[in-house]
């Protein structure tokens, strides 16, 4: 993943709390969100942008887009502005993006543009809820 924006290490230590990973509780809901995007594999599902380009401004992950895009289905927050607060101001999705803060538009184009990968994530996420 050298060709994409890199998140901040969860473990640092920062002034309030000393490691952002304090403030998620190890039944949290964005634990299994992180684990269960992990195991996916983003090419196969059908998801762009998962080898990145050589040039240009490198972008970020499909499954980190694909962690906020899920984190708002659960939490019924639908709108990639509102999505953008909550990556700027909710402690639950800085640690579940690595303290990444994609622009409303980033997360709406994702959203666009991939809508067969989401498709078949949220059928998977579903059967595994089951």
């Amino acid at each position: 993943m050298t060709r994409y924006i890199q998140g901040s290490d969860r473990s640092q230590v920062t002034l309030l709390p000393e490691c952002l990973d304090d403030f998620i509780a190890e039944d949290n809901t964005v634990r299994v969100i992180d684990a269960f995007i992990s195991e996916l594999d983003m090419a196969t599902l059908g998801f762009e942008g998962t080898s990145p380009a050589l040039t240009g401004r490198p972008s970020y992950h499909p499954s980190v887009l694909l962690k906020i895009y899920l984190y708002g289905y659960l939490n019924r927050v639908q709108s990639s502005r509102r999505l953008e607060r909550e990556c700027q101001c909710n402690v639950e999705v800085m640690w579940l993006t690595g303290r990444l803060a994609p622009d409303f538009k980033t997360i709406a184009d994702f959203r666009k543009d991939n809508g067969k990968g989401i498709r078949n994530v949220c059928r998977r996420f579903v059967m595994l809820c089951r």
